[in-house]
């Protein structure tokens, strides 16, 4: 039996990475690692009381806790509007109704990446859908027309990201239940340090263009203003898809909820205003989004037990007092923590790094001084950045699948995207009010 809580934190940490190297299912890893927690600690229980009825009482509880909730129901609406989008011809309109704006740019098409990942993003919720979606597009189209396949690669791999940034996120979701913050603050939170990152990414687009005589080509395609006018017929319906979702959230008039099954209405409407969706479709979306919710929801169950765990146990008060015992500053904590979900996001992929740090590390964080709110928007750059790291970086094999290349020729193209990540993620470090604006602005 052990008593000592930083040990048995070593200990189940240990346990964790040792059954998720076996390939278990993740939530099942979670739960195994709980009850292995409870089992070896050394307890002060009532004689009539057994392990065995808190282990059972606990896991009942937490699992009921984590999946009884409203806020929870908006994840499986924004899944499936994404998957209706994504399975329908709406992305290659999207695309479409951006080339004749964007041409007359330096670097010319290759902001269509940026641009199309910013606004597939605030319908889809989904870093993978974004990615998958944008790029069977795009790569193939910029090679063709003579763009650096390389700095296509890279901007696909970094905007690709955005859609955990830009709301709706699936991941502010999981967050925001998991941390009992605000979903619609999150949502809104995330809206600057998106743009911000779009933006810093069109810049460099446009710097290595002026740099790299080779990034596009000399002789660009024209279109006329009768073209631009026509594109718009592509681009309007689906930002109005996109003012209805997140207008309803930030004018107060639908929870995320309810914007959410607006948002999955407004996509089959969309999808069968381009003629463009059909049973078939409509059956395919449904499968993947059941598959889909139930996993990430076993995720959140298991992470919501390991977490009532770690309380039983004492571990997150006794690594709060250890860390804040060191007498760090609340700028070095960060950085620290930051080093490690970057380490973490090359082993595992996004919802998996949340849900197993957060019960450890947002005590310690909030205790520090630090708010929840930008804390979420800070964990979904740093889940971003897991996307794009290898050798586990779920947007490089997105990537690679699409365009063929080798796994390092589409890491080397990515790194300067990473970097510029990492500038914003100072950047809203130094700067947290970024994040605080839009919700204290338009939330009381």
């Amino acid at each position: 039996m052990i008593s000592d809580p930083l040990i048995l934190t070593i200990v189940i940490l240990v346990v964790m990475f040792s059954l998720l190297l076996t390939s278990l299912w993740i939530g099942v890893s979670l739960i195994l690692t709980g009850i292995i927690g409870m089992l070896i600690y050394e307890h002060h229980l009532p004689p009539i009381i057994s392990i065995y009825d808190k282990i059972g009482d606990l896991l009942a509880s937490s699992l009921y806790d984590a999946l009884n909730s409203w806020s929870l129901a908006a994840l499986p609406m924004f899944i499936l509007m994404g998957e209706i989008l994504y399975k329908s011809s709406i992305s290659t309109k999207l695309l479409n109704g951006l080339k004749p704006w964007l041409n007359y740019i330096p670097g010319g098409l290759l902001h269509v990446n940026v641009a199309a990942c910013s606004l597939f993003a605030a319908v889809s919720g989904s870093s993978a859908a974004t990615t998958a979606t944008v790029g069977k597009i795009t790569l193939d189209e910029l090679k063709k027309r003579g763009y650096s396949k390389s700095i296509a690669m890279g901007s696909l791999a970094g905007a690709g990201t955005l859609g955990f940034l830009i709301p709706p996120s699936l991941i502010m979701i999981i967050y925001g239940v998991l941390a009992d913050t605000s979903i619609g603050k999150l949502f809104i939170a995330g809206i600057i340090p998106g743009l911000l990152l779009a933006t810093l990414y069109s810049v460099y687009i446009m710097i290595i263009s002026k740099i790299d005589k080779t990034a596009e080509p000399k002789v660009k395609e024209s279109f006329t203003l009768k073209q631009k006018i026509d594109s718009l017929k592509d681009l309007v319906p689906i930002l109005l898809l996109i003012t209805v979702i997140l207008g309803s959230i930030y004018g107060g008039i639908a929870t995320p909820t309810e914007a959410a099954a607006l948002g999955v209405l407004g996509s089959i409407l969309l999808a069968l205003y381009f003629k463009s969706f059909n049973y078939e479709i409509f059956k395919n979306a449904i499968m993947n989004t059941v598959v889909t919710s139930s996993m990430i929801s076993f995720i959140i169950a298991g992470a919501v037990f390991l977490s009532q765990v770690i309380g039983f146990l004492g571990i997150a008060r006794a690594m709060s007092e250890f860390i804040i015992g060191l007498g760090l500053s609340p700028l070095v904590l960060i950085l620290l923590i930051g080093v490690m979900y970057i380490i973490l996001g090359m082993i595992l992929e996004g919802v998996s790094i949340v849900v197993m740090t957060l019960p450890i590390v947002l005590p310690i964080i909030l205790l520090s001084g630090f708010d929840a709110l930008w804390f979420g928007v800070f964990l979904v750059f740093m889940v971003e950045m897991a996307q794009i790291t290898p050798p586990v970086g779920f947007s490089l094999f997105v990537i690679q699948s699409i365009s063929g290349e080798k796994i390092e020729t589409i890491v080397k193209a990515t790194f300067p995207f990473f970097v510029l990540m990492v500038v914003t993620v100072a950047i809203i470090t130094f700067f947290p009010e970024i994040v605080n604006y839009l919700p204290n602005k338009m939330i009381k």
